[in-house]
């Protein structure tokens, strides 16, 4: 029964959430900063990241390919099509459901605890509306971007990886870059993304909206914001594989 009327709760917030806002300028001032704060500030961990793990595919592919009947490219096909499928849309979105899901949660739960959420009710503003929209726009905006910047830098990181290694040449690995490449690769992955960022925010959001309490909660919710972020995120995950690719 909890999950059935969290559940519920939730639904009804996005609703409330989906309304027109009430003041176009403010929503648009805190769209602006909520897309500096869920995308701008989310490029340095995501280069790091994903050049790294582009490295460490492009070398545990080579170990596992090390036999002479399959051509080195092989190299650059399978780190091309780990990244585009799995690693950049799902472990990047897991990673800022971490980063950006509890800052999102932490913060909403503040200004719940606080009385800032029912101070803007007195005022006759829609607080999620003001509070969760913005940062959702924000969100669908910017994860695609952050993916695509994660597949180039983590194709990068392998190329290098291979180059360092000495386990395969440039030639052979931008020749399985190019090899057999569908398109809607790319599309699955973006539309991955852009349903994971509903989720981290979406959820995050609602976590901080509906806390009760005082500090100690505010912490609670924004771990939950995390763990339910990071399990829908496998759930909808397999789901869309399942949708789309098979």
């Amino acid at each position: 029964m909890g999950i059935l009327k969290e559940t519920g709760e939730y639904v009804i917030l996005m609703f409330e959430t989906f309304k027109k806002p009430d003041n176009w300028k403010m929503f648009k001032h805190q769209l602006f900063i909520d897309m500096r704060d869920v995308g701008v500030n989310s490029f340095g961990l995501v280069a790091f990241i994903s050049i790294f793990t582009g490295a460490i595919i492009a070398l545990q592919v080579s170990y596992n390919l090390d036999n002479p009947l399959i051509p080195p490219s092989m190299v650059g096909y399978m780190t091309r099509e780990m990244m585009v499928l799995e690693f950049a849309p799902t472990i990047i979105s897991l990673i800022l459901a971490g980063k950006v899901g509890s800052r999102i949660a932490s913060e909403i739960g503040t200004m719940r605890v606080t009385e800032q959420i029912d101070a803007l009710k007195v005022m006759g503003i829609n607080p999620s509306n003001y509070l969760i929209l913005p940062k959702i726009i924000a969100a669908v905006i910017y994860f695609p971007v952050l993916i695509i910047f994660s597949i180039m830098l983590g194709l990068i990181g392998g190329l290098l990886a291979g180059l360092f290694s000495g386990l395969v040449s440039a030639d052979d690995f931008i020749l399985g870059l190019r090899s057999w490449f569908n398109p809607f690769s790319i599309t699955y992955a973006l539309i991955k993304t852009v349903v994971f960022a509903f989720i981290i925010t979406s959820v995050s959001g609602f976590k901080g909206y509906t806390v009760k309490g005082g500090s100690v909660e505010v912490g609670h919710s924004s771990t939950q914001a995390v763990v339910y972020s990071s399990i829908l995120i496998i759930v909808w995950d397999l789901l869309l594989t399942q949708m789309l690719l098979v």
